[in-house]
């Protein structure tokens, strides 16, 4: 009982990153289990990841008044290679260094656009 409480403990303190991915992204991720990335990915050689503190500023900067997107959190912990290095303004982002698979998908919501914005859900 108390190995439970813990392992769920641990898993909420867990730090999740965020990936968006347009719907066929998503559906090609899911048929095949794993991905390079999106065309930016593959074009980059590496996987751009954001944080709770700058997924807002990613899904309107790189995705405005684009529906059918995804949202995907992934435990940071459980990725390898998995490097932050500095971007918009010198902030640290998550890279990863290899495919994406299904089984790294902590979850995925919809981001819905409402009035030309998307709508992020609860980030936890």
């Amino acid at each position: 009982m108390m190995l439970d409480h813990f392992l769920r403990r641990l898993h909420d303190i867990a730090m999740l990153i965020y990936k968006i991915f347009r719907a066929d992204e998503w559906a090609a991720l899911q048929a095949d289990g794993h991905t390079p990335g999106a065309p930016v990915d593959l074009a980059d050689g590496y996987i751009h990841f954001s944080t709770a503190e700058t997924v807002a500023e990613t899904t309107a900067k790189y995705f405005a008044g684009e529906t059918g997107l995804v949202l995907l959190a992934v435990e940071a912990d459980n990725l390898s290679p998995l490097k932050w290095e500095p971007a918009r303004g010198g902030v640290l982002f998550p890279h990863l260094y290899r495919d994406l698979t299904l089984a790294d998908v902590v979850w995925a919501r919809d981001l819905p656009l409402v009035a030309g914005r998307h709508v992020l859900p609860d980030l936890t």
